[in-house]
């Protein structure tokens, strides 16, 4: 079935000819803005997980973590290629001595053939990207950008520690590098409209970028915006804004753009609300059924940016 959007899965069969399994990986990173202000803990949506998988062991070598995932995966669904992603916080907050040690630890297992490096746009440099670069002449390189939002003032409210300015240098930086660069956005921001999402598909389409993730703002145990919650001084979108305003969002991107992810959730352990996000099944069947109700798809909307 083709779907309104580019979606990741059909690109990645076009890509490697097959069905390929993506493996998070903790590889022992913290954050830079963790521990900047007592009492900060880093971005107000994060906790101590890092944005970890719920099936990652972080007490495990990156060896074993791969090993034990890959068995899993090839006994139990076939599976034959994969993706070595570099996911819990920021995997290139380490001098590149330190991060070309880590990241060689995929090199030995012959059925990888993407590499993904999650980060922050504060923490690479041209050193780094040259490191980064350099597997791409045996794997498809990507690199994640966390951005959330294009508006410092919510940024600032995030406690992201950067800039939409930074954001920027790091994807000039990293762009003619053959490295594929995707972009983690949250909606449903406090303050942010579903014309602020448009705005947002349209400043990332005209900036060339490979990829996205699409999030929904949620809230976890142990994250500082718990608090805020159970305070009652935060509202979640309901599923029908949420499908609303992604697909909206959706509309106004470059369909050259790659969807990684249309929705966003915590593990059942720790995930508190919103409790519709837990069934990520049904909230995607819903915005393939608004495109279908509005006869649109991805870009259709998009215009030119001056």
């Amino acid at each position: 079935m083709i779907k309104p959007y580019n979606d990741y899965n059909s690109y990645l069969r076009r890509t490697h000819g097959s069905k390929v399994y993506k493996i998070g990986l903790d590889a022992g990173f913290s954050c830079p803005n963790r521990n900047l202000t007592p009492g900060q803990g880093g971005c107000i949506y994060c906790n101590d997980r890092g944005s970890r998988s719920s099936y990652t062991d972080p007490v495990k070598s990156i060896t074993e973590q791969l090993s034990s995932r890959i068995d899993y995966l090839k006994n139990n669904f076939g599976a034959e290629k994969f993706i070595a992603y570099f996911q819990a916080f920021t995997n290139t907050y380490a001098p590149v001595k330190k991060l070309k040690e880590i990241y060689d630890k995929i090199l030995p297992f012959e059925d990888i053939v993407e590499i993904s490096i999650g980060t922050r746009p504060d923490c690479i440099d041209e050193k780094k990207i040259d490191l980064i670069s350099s597997y791409t002449r045996r794997y498809r390189v990507w690199i994640e950008y966390g951005l959330q939002s294009i508006r410092n003032d919510t940024l600032a409210f995030l406690g992201r520690g950067h800039t939409f300015e930074d954001f920027f240098r790091a994807v000039e930086l990293s762009k003619g590098r053959g490295i594929k660069i995707c972009t983690h956005i949250i909606l449903g921001l406090p303050g942010e409209s579903p014309e602020d999402a448009i705005k947002t598909a349209r400043v990332l389409s005209s900036l060339g970028i490979d990829g996205i993730k699409i999030h929904l703002l949620h809230v976890l145990k142990g994250s500082r915006l718990e608090k805020i919650y159970t305070d009652g001084k935060l509202r979640l979108l309901d599923q029908k804004e949420y499908i609303e305003i992604a697909c909206s969002f959706l509309e106004n991107l470059s369909p050259d753009i790659v969807i990684q992810r249309l929705t966003g959730e915590g593990d059942r352990e720790n995930h508190i609300a919103p409790l519709w996000a837990l069934d990520k099944t049904k909230t995607i069947r819903l915005i393939e059924e608004e495109f279908a109700e509005r006869g649109t798809r991805q870009g259709k909307a998009l215009k030119t940016i001056s």
